[in-house]
């Protein structure tokens, strides 16, 4: 089970949410226009950083589409895990896998029931993806980090289609419905991504948010009881 917190842009930020009990953290590169998008040097710095105080493990969260830019990105940096967060083709992941001993995760993305990737699972698959990233397209096609929750039934759906497992992202907060709860008890679930829930007001990072929502999902999932007929 993995809490990932995206968008940390500074040291602090990550020492923040490793003690608030992240796992993974996301540093942002190669995401025009994103506001956490850090320039090299300071991507460079946060991924050392994350190693140099034990965690939490720093993920490059990215739209590059450049297998050959990532890997020496990924090298050169130490990151050990890449996260495809657009339309990237299989062949990027093959490649990628290729090139660098690194966990790749490729974001699905589902707007209401649809999936703009859902025949390509088996062939992500087939290229060697290690985890997908279960997420929301907002109405006006905004991916990553829109705060927008996910359809339970929708993602539970395309859960089931997976064999390999999965990360749920889009609107998550520190209570699961029920919908959330057979998700959550979903064999091939192995954690959740959150950015907007983890923030105040302000948009800065609050600990005591991220603690709650990290206790919640971390929480085993419930046996839901049948409903009587």
């Amino acid at each position: 089970m993995r809490i990932k917190v995206c968008g940390a842009r500074s040291r602090a930020d990550v020492r923040l949410l490793a003690g608030a009990g992240a796992d993974w953290v996301g540093l942002w590169h190669g995401v025009p226009g994103g506001g956490a998008e850090l320039p090299p040097a300071l991507f460079a710095d946060l991924a050392d950083y994350c190693r140099a105080i034990g965690g939490p493990e720093a993920v490059l969260v990215t739209f590059l589409g450049d297998a050959r830019k990532l890997a020496g990105l990924a090298v050169r940096t130490g990151v050990p895990i890449v996260q495809l967060h657009a339309y990237q083709p299989p062949a990027v992941v093959r490649a990628l896998k290729a090139a660098a001993d690194v966990v790749v995760v490729k974001v699905l993305h589902l707007q209401g029931d649809a999936c703009a990737e859902a025949r390509f699972i088996p062939a992500y698959e087939k290229a060697g993806t290690d985890l997908f990233l279960l997420d929301t397209v907002a109405a006006d096609g905004k991916v990553g980090s829109t705060g927008h929750a996910l359809d339970p039934a929708a993602a539970l759906a395309l859960a089931d289609r997976l064999e390999r497992p999965f990360l749920l992202a889009g609107g998550l907060t520190d209570r699961r419905s029920e919908e959330q709860e057979e998700i959550a008890a979903h064999p091939l679930f192995h954690g959740i991504d959150v950015d907007t829930a983890a923030r105040d007001a302000g948009g800065a990072f609050a600990p005591a948010q991220v603690t709650s929502i990290a206790q919640c999902w971390r929480a085993p999932a419930r046996v839901l009881a049948p409903v009587a007929v």
